[in-house]
Formats: structure tokens, sequence, C-alpha cells
């Protein structure tokens, strides 16, 4: 579902398993198991198995091969919310399923009728199922606001953060690392790299150039990037790199 100007958000990968899970702020072996699934055995009891809820294409697990397409990362995105607010993923794991059915849509979790539906269809799977441990999750994402159902602010502080396109689905994202830089992942932009929001310079090709030893005012002025939000990025790397 490509434009002209927009790489086709479903089938293009623009992101190594490593790349979209520095850009969600979550470690890496959860983005694998969200994007390739798990299987987890231990002594005397049955495998626990997980299916992939977050699209990626097929190749190598590791490495910087690409295999992770934007509506891959939208979806990642909301999963995010979702371990910000401490509820385990195995219990939700049921309710997502219930999202894609109800919804009736592929890649539900990236699209905009999640963000306006998603709350009543989990409210109501949570009703459904009593008093089960996995409608106790469901229900700890949702509050009633003037006889609304809605997300928690955690959640929709994430969902906040994607832009939609006129199909219904997420066309840009504001990445959820940083206080006060804007930085967005555009698929129409840098092949969907991270990059300033104003003016568009790559994070990537700005760090290189601080760390390349260039004073951060300069850096600043060249790429046309207020100073603070240099700084931000600067202290979010750095935290990665401890």
């Amino acid at each position: 579902m490509g434009s002209p100007d927009m790489p086709d958000r479903f089938t293009v990968p623009l992101y190594t398993l490593s790349e979209a899970a520095r850009c969600l702020e979550v470690p890496r072996s959860t983005f694998t198991s969200w994007a390739r699934g798990y299987e987890r055995r231990s002594a005397g009891r049955p495998a626990v198995k997980g299916v992939p809820i977050v699209t990626a294409l097929p190749g190598p697990t590791g490495g910087t091969t690409p295999v992770v397409p934007f509506v891959g990362l939208a979806e990642g995105m909301v999963l995010a919310a979702i371990r910000r607010h401490g509820v385990p993923l195995q219990r939700i794991r049921p309710a997502l399923q219930v999202i894609k059915e109800r919804l009736g849509i592929a890649h539900a979790l990236a699209s905009r009728s999640l963000y306006t539906d998603g709350a009543e269809v989990l409210y109501d799977y949570a009703e459904a199922q009593g008093e089960t441990p996995e409608a106790a999750s469901a229900r700890q994402l949702v509050v009633v606001r003037h006889g609304q159902r809605v997300f928690t602010e955690v959640v929709q502080q994430y969902l906040h953060r994607i832009e939609y396109a006129a199909d219904g689905y997420a066309r840009l994202i504001r990445l959820p690392p940083y206080q006060h830089a804007e930085v967005v992942a555009d698929p129409t932009r840098s092949f969907g790299q991270p990059i300033f929001e104003r003016g568009g310079a790559r994070v990537s090709d700005v760090l290189q150039r601080f760390w390349a030893g260039e004073d951060l005012d300069v850096v600043a002025e060249d790429f046309g990037v207020p100073q603070a939000q240099l700084e931000d990025v600067l202290r979010v790397a750095s935290r990665r790199a401890a």
C-alpha cells in the first residue's frame, strides 16, 4: 500500500530487529520475540509457544539485514505501550487476537481503528472472560471516562505519537525515548530511519559529527537542530551505550 512518495509500509523492509528495538526503547530480545514468536521449555512441563504479533519479513534474526517494514514498527509501538504499562504480554496475547478479529482488518495494531475502537473491544473482552488473569490484564489497559471506554494514560501517550494516512494505517511515528527532541520515523524520508522532524537530519548523521569531535553548537547550527534537542539525543545515545 505505497504511493509515489511513500514506499510500501507493509512489504518494504526498513529496519533490522535491533534497529526497531532501539527505536521503541525495548530490549532486542523482546522485539525479536514479538516479530519471530518464541518457544520456552522447562523440565517436566509442556512447551509454551507464542506466535509472532509484529509484522516481519523472512530473513535472518541477527545481523544487518532489514526485515521489519514500517507497519511492524507501528505495531511494536502499541506493544511497547503495553509493556511500559507493566502488563505481561503473554496474558494480553488472547485479547490482541480478539482485537484483530473484531476490527476485521489486517495489521489492526497499526490502524486508526485500534485508536478509536480498541479500548471498547478490550473492555468487552474482559467482561466476557470474567475473573481470569487474561481479563485482569486487559482491564489494566482500559478506563471509563465520561461513560466511554478509553485506553489508560500510558497507552494513550504512545498512541498519540502515531499519525495515520488516508488508508487508516500508520504513516509517521514520533519516537518515544526522547524528552525534548522531536525525532520521528517517516517512511517517506531517509528510508524510515530516525530523523529530526525539524530539518529532516538523520539522527545517526548528527551523532557521528559530534562523536568525530565537532563542537555541539557547530553541529546544531549546521543541521538546523536546536541545541536542547541535540543534547537530548546525546543523552539517549549515551544511555544506550552504557
